[in-house]
């Protein structure tokens, strides 16, 4: 099966032509003709397997003939709206619609929070007709007045469960409430668990489920690899493992910002080159580390689970697990970001000994055995590695013949000192003169204030010994005799 035998629109085709891609993937393949029939839709399959493009291409083909380059506003509504739980997964999808409707003339965009609300009001109010958004900033622009939604016709909640359990459930009801012109809606996530697809049912009507795999399974080429090591060990261990495994491009999971930003300090401690990436982060400096990693500039990336939905990075060959997730669905996602299309990858998770209870509700989820492999040296009950091996003679006189001439360089300096009270020499280019700062000059001696000798003022001592009549008669004008009385 191909892609031009699903009825996709010719401009689609051609634009994924031009990515390479022949052959659907079984969740497009399922899912791209029910997306066209018009049908509700509740996909489910694995991490890395095409979800995205199974709902992106059905709908720009469904909106091509809307396509127009005419300039009013009016002329461009939203006609799709996509919402997703985080601001990394709705510039992913951003990114798709953009790439397989370049041919169309249809106008997307993608707003979310962190970044000045103001540039995106620009870009709404002249009109898009497919809107990737986050629940709580499309509120903010529809309180605004910034965006009309009556006359969507599709919605798609990427990331369904993701969304619910992060308490988006309010706001994606007040958001579908202004759907009035509603036709059509689609759920697709990795994982949904049966308490997902009953709360699922009130935004669906008559769906199709589409399951590739059975529900939380993992992707087959991920090679999973546990390593029971207590939490102190753990940056130890972790640097051992990436030397070891040679890897050239690792994300790094945790569970906390705390934890995430710990072990950055860490690495980089270590001599390698790593960001770390969480909420607490601004949008512009997360974006950019992303871009960093994604075009392999950056080795390794310290995240916490806000990074572990729908990136797509290409070829990534490893995850570590620093930390197993509360949540054991996320643990799914976040191998899921290894392994993609096809691909082979490395999963690597560092289990404490109190993670025991997250560990087993991984198994217990996954329906899979994950034996814990020990590593000499770092996990409990195993014997430290043996120190590496001396230098030969030669090589240590060599490197303290190298640190001699580097200390006896050092004291050839002159030591140039410049205090207040110092002598400061200096040296002109030309005459070769040497300069002696003057001394500092001695502080005059205090001005007594001065009065006018016509006034004798008595001195405070003298004054607070004499009576208040006393001291009334010094400074009052003599009274003046009185006139006897004839």
């Amino acid at each position: 099966m191909t892609f031009s035998t699903l009825g996709l629109a010719p401009e689609v085709l051609r634009a994924v032509a031009d990515t390479g891609y022949e052959n659907p993937t079984p969740i497009q393949a399922q899912a791209i003709p029910l997306v066209l029939a018009g049908r509700d839709v509740l996909g489910a399959a694995q991490t890395g397997t095409g979800k995205t493009a199974a709902f992106t291409l059905p709908i720009l083909s469904k909106l091509a003939p809307h396509a127009n380059t005419g300039a009013s506003p009016a002329r461009h509504p939203v006609r799709a709206l996509v919402l997703t739980p985080t601001r990394e997964l709705a510039d992913q999808v951003f990114d798709n619609v953009k790439a397989y409707g370049k041919h169309l003339a249809l106008r997307p965009h993608v707003v979310f929070g962190g970044v000045d609300i103001k540039d995106q009001t620009a870009t709404l109010r002249a009109g898009v007709e497919v809107l990737v958004a986050t629940p709580g900033r499309l509120l903010d622009h529809v309180q605004q007045k910034n965006v009309n939604l009556s006359q969507v016709e599709i919605l798609v909640l990427d990331e369904a469960d993701r969304m619910l359990d992060m308490g988006f459930i309010l706001d994606i009801k007040k958001i579908i409430g202004l759907l009035t012109n509603r036709k059509q809606t689609l759920l697709f996530s990795a994982t949904f668990s049966p308490e997902i697809k009953k709360l699922a049912s009130e935004f669906l009507t008559n769906p199709a489920l589409v399951e590739v795999a059975r529900q939380n399974a993992t992707n087959e080429n991920v090679e999973q690899l546990l390593h029971p090591c207590e939490t102190f060990r753990k940056p130890a261990l972790l640097a051992h493992l990436i030397r070891s495994h040679a890897m050239s491009q690792v994300i790094v999971f945790n569970r906390t910002k705390q934890g995430a930003d710990t072990v950055a300090r860490a690495l980089k401690r270590g001599g390698f080159d790593c960001e770390a990436i969480h909420g607490d982060r601004d949008q512009r400096s997360r974006m950019e580390t992303l871009e960093r990693f994604k075009a392999g500039t950056l080795q390794i990336l310290v995240a916490t689970d806000v990074a572990a939905r729908g990136l797509d990075i290409s070829e990534l060959p490893f995850v570590v697990n620093f930390e197993l997730p509360n949540n054991p669905e996320d643990y799914v996602h976040r191998i899921g970001r290894t392994g993609r299309a096809g691909a082979k990858g490395v999963a690597i998770s560092l289990v404490d000994p109190g993670e025991d209870k997250p560990y087993a509700l991984i198994q217990k989820l996954i329906k899979k055995e994950l034996p814990l492999i020990p590593v000499p040296g770092f996990s409990p009950g195993t014997e430290p590695l043996a120190p590496p091996p001396r230098p030969e003679r030669s090589e240590r006189n060599e490197r303290n013949e190298r640190s001699r001439e580097h200390r006896a360089e050092r004291s050839d300096r002159p030591a140039e000192r410049f205090g207040r009270h110092e002598r400061a020499q200096r040296q002109d280019n030309n005459e070769h003169r040497t300069y002696t700062a003057a001394p500092r000059a001695e502080q005059a001696p205090r001005r007594e204030r001065s009065r006018p000798d016509d006034l004798d003022i008595p001195t405070m001592p003298l004054i607070r010994k004499q009576p208040l009549q006393q001291i009334a008669a010094l400074f009052l004008p003599p009274r003046k005799p009185a006139a006897p009385k004839e």
